[in-house]
């Protein structure tokens, strides 16, 4: 809805008072976000209150798409960008139909975007979560398959030995470390999706784990890290089987571990 400047101006004090650092631009983003003055109200009180502003809207950018999201989801960090390029680069030179899972996908954005970014391909994503299932199900509404449960479990038999491309954006911060997290994230996703284990790195282990039983030989899985955690997820890769590296990027501030199931690439 449109406002005028001081209307405007009203809005960016609330939000700068209770704490945004882009008061600016979100107060813009509401207000196109609203239909009628009562519902800016609303969405300016949940801002206000703590609620992460993708969530009030409705919707993140990432790899410049539009992915909704749900109150209760984990919101789509722009450093996962790096994975999506990394996982790009590598099937960008698969010459089959190119299988994608996406696993712990939440809302499906890191799919979403490799799926775009080469041109289609077969995508299946699967989380432990309802919410990031509904909302990855709304997401990849005909791009790809959406399966509810944990890990592999729920993925079904005929992907076994099929994937070129795994990629996991499971949780990796230290369980001891949820607490010091900003209250965006502490109070408003959920645990599920940020609790890593002791050292951040349990889920990275059972993704690698599993991995080899779902990748074609010469296959790729890519688990988005920490630099300071790389070589423990790296370590869990090579422990699998699969041929280790890290990747990082200064400018993500984003570290990705990758290992390559031995065999031909197909």
């Amino acid at each position: 809805m449109e406002l005028n400047a001081s209307e405007l101006a009203g809005i960016v004090a609330t939000l700068r008072t209770s704490g945004s650092v882009f008061a600016e631009e979100e107060a813009e983003l509401l207000a196109a976000a609203a239909a009628t003055p009562a519902e800016l109200a609303a969405m300016v009180d949940k801002r206000a209150g703590g609620l992460p502003i993708e969530q009030v809207v409705g919707w993140a950018e990432f790899c410049g798409l539009r992915v909704a999201v749900e109150p209760g989801v984990f919101v789509p960090r722009r450093r996962s960008e790096f994975l999506v390029q990394q996982a790009a680069a590598l099937g960008a030179h698969v010459e089959h139909p190119l299988v994608i899972l996406d696993m712990c996908c939440g809302a499906g954005p890191v799919g979403l975007a490799l799926a775009h970014a080469l041109g289609g391909a077969e995508l299946h994503a699967a989380d432990i979560d309802p919410v990031a299932v509904r909302c990855a199900r709304a997401n990849l509404a005909g791009l790809g398959q959406v399966y509810e449960g944990d890990l592999y479990a729920p993925l079904p038999a005929s992907l076994r030995g099929r994937a070129d491309i795994l990629i996991a954006n499971a949780p990796y911060v230290p369980t001891a470390e949820i607490a010091m997290m900003p209250p965006e994230a502490r109070l408003h996703e959920p645990r599920v999706a940020l609790d890593g284990g002791p050292d951040g790195v349990d889920l990275h282990r059972r993704v690698a784990s599993g991995a080899p039983e779902w990748l074609r030989p010469g296959g790729y899985v890519l688990i988005e890290t920490s630099e300071r955690q790389a070589s423990l997820t790296a370590a869990a890769l090579a422990a699998a089987g699969l041929n280790p590296q890290v990747v990082t990027d200064e400018d993500w501030s984003a570290t990705v571990a990758i290992g390559r199931a031995r065999g031909p690439a197909g």
